[in-house]
């Protein structure tokens, strides 16, 4: 969700955008529709049933994502399940019965889900949490209650999630645990409540157990530090044995055991450089299987030798990194996907006793057709000696022998991940290969905060908004120009949440480093950002101000001003292009509203894009096209790259420009020409 470009050649033919040839090297390929690329997908988010006997997957009926299910090995005889027409399905899962699918869905994009069943075979789905302003959670799934699931639901209070057991079948619910006062709460598979986590002034946390008569001790304290790479992962088969992830004591978060009896703790897997990244169980035993690390690319390391013969058959079977999406439950059948950083993602079907992985299908056929970008990880080191995991993808054509570094520095677009705890992985990315097509170099940067590398890494990034975490981004820029991938002139920064307030910290702390930027869905004022914040998110208030500044306190409350770019629009001199969701209960509609009037009372330049249909980000895919659309004609008049007109991008959508129409060639026009037709 980001990019920027400069100065193209545009032309208007009927109210229609329309992009002439590329001003970059001859040798470039045709241009990626954008519907390949963020349409939806053919099929997705492929799941096994617990028996084998059937395959899941996500994909489109009359535009709109939806379940569809079929034979395992037969995914072209599947038949959709579901009749969603307005914002697609993107969350589910099978019922561990094997008979029925249960999905999350909410109105758009508020976040408040609902949890809905409904039968593999079709039929009427059933509303599970039928209740108004209120956020359901699916908390716990056993194999051991295959009609029955855990939920939690802040109806009591807006600000806590409480309990309930509910029957897929019937829908009734049943209290299990009203809660008085924690942020998260820990199930066992036998639907027993085993943890309450509750943080603490200081951002840390503190868990507590759950005894047989429904007390609760204290048992164990997590600082601050460790606050966020330490967390409970599950229990093993007995549930007398808590798998946690653990880095007090040491920088990294390590897999370890603790015996809830004994309270002994063992360390089961670790790195010197990356936090686990994920965890293999059996899916009935429980015993763990194999961790993952990651730092350029994930890695797994095995722990269980059963399955030893499994992955080095998998490595075989097709290029990339392969992950395991599901498991049957008497684990001879898994469903494997196979991720490239230069084509689609490809689905099989792996019979562990035959030894045999069956194609099923890729998620997206049509960019088989596209020559596609690769994704390089390099290491950025930071003026104070931090290492930078970063992502640089070029223009295959700009990049003739291949050495990650283009013939002659290009038009660049930082793009800024959200969180800010979070990071970017390797891997097939849209918008890379979006902007790497349309001529830019694109460069991702996990700058400090982000997770994944330990908690010093991470824990750097305290109260740096728009501090050492925005200097991390420039000594990347800096790096790019010096390794002649950017041209110095031509360098926009765009992002999503985060990476939306990172790019409205570049336009007004270092204003003359970028020739635009794209902000979606980013914060302008970190005071109002945090007194806005949903109520379900209040347990958790003092890990944010710990982390990003409390404005409950004058001291606070001017240093969040200070890191706020609100404060210093008049300085903004480069073009800006804002895009937001107007039911976002993350950053509400006020964040954009507000630089946006503070901007136009200025009389500085800006486009702003509003979807009312939307929330924390695009989800509708027509939405999503008209934006980058949009974005496109932004760039290319700003950086110098190609485009794609129009088109038809902006049918279905339910864009709204606000001001700022008249700054993009062409979007006047594109939006009188949807008006009339």
């Amino acid at each position: 969700m980001q990019s920027d470009y400069r100065l193209g050649v545009l032309l208007f033919c009927g109210g229609a955008l329309l992009g002439c040839a590329s001003r970059g090297p001859s040798r470039a390929g045709p241009l990626i529709p954008r519907e390949v690329l963020f349409g939806n997908p053919d099929k997705a988010a492929g799941q096994l049933s617990p028996d084998a006997s059937h395959l899941a997957f996500l994909a489109p009926v009359d535009g709109v994502l939806n379940i569809w299910v079929g034979p395992v090995d037969r995914p072209h005889a599947a038949t959709p399940i579901t009749r969603d027409t307005g914002r697609g399905i993107r969350q589910y899962f099978w019922a561990y019965d094997s008979r029925h699918l249960l999905y999350l869905q909410d109105t758009g994009g508020d976040e408040n889900w609902r949890v809905y069943c409904v039968p593999a075979a079709g039929g009427a789905a059933r509303d599970l949490t039928p209740l108004e302003g209120v956020q359901a959670r699916i908390e716990a799934v056993s194999r051991k209650f295959p009609a029955e699931i855990i939920v939690s639901l802040n109806d009591r209070d807006p600000e806590l999630h409480d309990i309930y057991r509910v029957n897929i079948l019937t829908g009734e619910r049943r209290l299990v645990l009203q809660n008085e006062g924690f942020a998260n709460l820990v199930l066992d598979d036998d639907y027993a409540v085993r943890l309450g986590q509750k943080v603490t002034p200081d951002g840390g946390s503190e868990l507590f157990a759950r005894t047989a008569d429904g007390e609760w001790r204290p048992f164990a304290r997590i600082g601050a530090d460790d606050s966020l790479t330490t967390a409970p992962v599950g229990f093993d088969k007995t549930n007398t044995v808590l798998y946690l992830l653990d880095s007090r004591e040491r920088d990294t978060g390590a897999l370890t055991t603790v015996h809830l009896v004994t309270g002994k703790q063992t360390v089961v897997a670790e790195h010197p450089r990356a936090d686990v990244d994920d965890v293999l169980l059996h899916p009935t035993e429980r015993n763990i299987q194999a961790v993952a690390f990651s730092i350029e690319r994930k890695e797994w390391r095995i722990l269980d030798p059963s399955i030893e013969a499994d992955f080095a058959y998998l490595k075989t079977v097709a290029p990339g990194d392969f992950e395991i999406t599901s498991r049957s439950l008497d684990d001879r059948h898994w469903l494997v996907v196979y991720l490239q950083d230069d084509g689609p993602a490809r689905y099989y079907h792996y019979d562990r006793n035959a030894r045999e992985a069956r194609f099923l299908f890729t998620n997206r056929k049509a960019l088989e057709a596209h020559r596609l970008a690769k994704m390089h990880p390099v290491t950025i080191k930071s003026r104070d000696g931090l290492d930078l995991v970063s992502y640089l993808t070029l223009p295959p054509e700009s990049d003739p022998d291949h050495n990650a570094r283009p013939a002659e520095p290009l038009p660049m677009v930082l793009l800024v991940h959200g969180g800010p705890w979070a990071r970017d992985e390797w891997g097939y990315d849209p918008y890379h290969q979006w902007l790497a097509n349309r001529g830019y170099a694109v460069l991702s940067v996990n700058f400090r905060g982000s997770t994944g590398f330990g908690k010093r890494f991470l824990n750097a990034g305290d109260k740096e908004w728009g501090g050492k975490m925005h200097d991390d981004l420039i000594d990347a820029v800096n790096w790019a120009v010096a390794q002649k991938v950017a041209d110095p002139g031509k360098i926009a920064i765009m992002g999503g949440s985060y990476g939306g307030y990172a790019t409205l910290v570049g336009l007004t702390f270092t204003p003359e480093v970028f020739a635009c930027g794209v902000d979606i869905v980013g914060p302008s004022n970190l005071v109002t950002l945090i007194e806005s914040i949903p109520p379900y998110w209040k347990p958790m208030l003092d890990l944010f101000t710990a982390r990003v500044g409390d404005p409950r306190t004058p001291k606070g409350h001017k240093f969040l001003l200070e890191r706020s770019p609100i404060q210093y629009v008049d300085r903004i001199r480069r073009p800006l292009l804002i895009g937001h969701g107007a039911n976002d209960p993350r950053v509400k509609q006020a964040e954009a509203d507000q630089i946006v009037s503070a901007m136009r009372q200025r009389n500085i330049p800006v486009t702003y894009v509003l979807f009312p249909d939307e929330g924390h980000g695009f989800a509708r895919p027509p939405n999503n096209m008209a934006f980058n659309a949009i974005t496109e004609a932004f760039l290319a008049r700003h950086l110098g790259g190609r485009f794609e007109p129009v088109g038809d991008d902006f049918t279905g959508s339910s864009v709204e420009v606000k001001t700022g129409a008249e700054d993009v060639p062409g979007l006047r026009e594109a939006l009188a020409a949807i008006r009339t037709n």
